[in-house]
């Protein structure tokens, strides 16, 4: 009775077209450039292909499989299986990450939205100013308001529920987000200069090589993959019974780290070509795309063209990945709180509204209060990506080989006869390394928080 009421993605296009939206994101194209070019360019994006074809493959597999076998949200699921406490926990923490994400994400949004419309009505080179992104996002009001603006965004494709909503979204809006990538990527590497930042990103160099650049890449394959954020398992209950798990999973990997590769073609090598590779503006942080970005835009030709393509981009891919976050969250109230759709989304955006809030105005009115000596918005990032979600991450594993059994996720996974090419790699992987990798990344990021250890 409970499949056929849910919702469902039409086929594996649309599945693969929707978890690809969920999984590329801002954590694409701001998150993953910055960190590649602070942690060692081409050793950090070796470092974190070897991560996703394994560990991001094995989760990804995993919560696909559960979400489709159960056809629940990330807690129904985990108790239907799991039948204890602590199995119950897991699917709470996996429901709740998404609900703690989407507000402070949608306040990125909002800077993005603001940067297109800017690049629209205004002059470049006011763009490019020195204090045009720090006097934006310390005016409490003007960073609220576009935070609304975004939010509203993604509300109303959500309103229109999986398939004319989600799904519609993700196939109009991804292909053209390639499009975008490939266009500003062409433009950007063969600038004057761009050949030297081409060749830090792509060749690994050891030199470059640290702890760091593992936790790091570890990280953001979380963050970019949307694993243990219980969306995969939201959207893996959507999909019907004749799609390839592990075809689809292949496909989103490929597309995530493809458009994470060319969004890092976009920005590195413009960085190169604009300052040669500057230590100080590679190290730039989350600011290279807000600041550095702008400014290398006002010394091109076609600036105001180029930013906004590039923005425009931003802004699709931030958009498709706030609704990914924003389903799960619905899904699980609905599901658990035996509520209509529409309470769920009011639900929502009452909690987006509140702990988002508290991000857009952390800079600006709120400045002076923070956690752990951070702002409200950087100790949300710190407590969903370095806290959560390796504890969400484990918890699925301990369902997998605990109670659930590897055997069921192989035998859903090969429903229909559909081959699972990397089954060995997929069993050792969440019997073994996958627990071990995130209680190591758990412990490294929040020690590394409290002081206790540096890198």
């Amino acid at each position: 009775m409970v499949e056929e009421k849910r919702s469902s993605f039409t086929g594996k296009i649309g599945y693969v077209l929707a978890a690809a939206g969920a999984s590329v994101g801002l954590g694409n194209i701001w998150r993953f450039p910055y960190l590649c070019a602070k942690y060692g360019g081409g050793i950090f994006l070796l470092v974190y292909i070897i991560l996703a074809l394994t560990f991001g493959y094995t989760m990804i597999i995993a919560e696909t499989a559960i979400g489709r076998s159960t056809k629940m949200s990330p807690v129904g699921a985990f108790r239907e299986l799991g039948n204890n406490k602590q199995m119950r926990i897991g699917g709470w923490i996996n429901a709740i990450i998404p609900m703690l994400i989407v507000p402070y994400y949608s306040v990125i949004g909002g800077w993005v939205c603001k940067y297109l419309y800017e690049y629209i009505t205004d002059d470049v080179n006011a763009i490019a100013g020195d204090t045009f992104f720090v006097d934006f996002i310390t005016d409490g009001f003007k960073a609220e308001i576009w935070f609304v603006i975004f939010m509203l965004l993604v509300v109303v494709v959500i309103a229109r529920g999986v398939e004319n909503g989600i799904e519609r979204v993700s196939k109009v809006m991804m292909p053209i987000l390639v499009v975008l990538a490939i266009i500003i990527c062409v433009y950007s590497v063969t600038r004057p200069g761009a050949l030297e930042g081409v060749k830090y990103m792509l060749i690994p160099n050891m030199a470059n090589f640290s702890w760091m650049t593992v936790v790091s890449a570890m990280g953001q394959m979380f963050y970019s993959l949307s694993i243990a954020m219980g969306i995969l398992i939201t959207f893996g209950s959507y999909i019907k019974k004749d799609v390839s798990i592990e075809d689809s999973t292949r496909n989103v990997e490929f597309f995530d780290t493809g458009i994470a590769i060319l969004a890092s073609l976009m920005i590195i090598p413009s960085v190169f070509a604009f300052s040669g590779g500057d230590p100080d503006t590679l190290n730039a942080g989350p600011s290279l795309m807000f600041i550095t970005m702008p400014k290398i835009f006002a010394s091109m030709g076609f600036g105001r063209i180029i930013g906004i393509l590039f923005f425009a981009l931003v802004l699709f891919a931030a958009v498709t990945s706030a609704i990914a976050l924003t389903e799960s969250a619905v899904s699980t109230i609905t599901d658990e709180f035996h509520c209509s759709r529409g309470l769920a989304i009011g639900v929502m955006v009452i909690v987006m509204v509140a702990l988002g809030s508290l991000s857009s105005l952390g800079n600006g009115p709120l400045a002076n209060i923070t956690v752990f000596d951070m702002q409200f918005l950087d100790f949300f990032d710190f407590l969903t990506n370095s806290v959560m979600m390796p504890i969400a991450a484990f918890a699925t594993c301990m369902l997998v080989t605990n109670h659930m059994g590897i055997e069921k996720i192989e035998e859903e996974v090969m429903r229909n006869g559909h081959p699972f090419r990397r089954r060995v790699i997929f069993g050792f992987m969440i019997r073994f390394l996958c627990p071990l990798f995130v209680i190591i990344i758990l412990f490294s990021s929040v020690a590394q928080v409290l002081g206790m250890i540096s890198f």
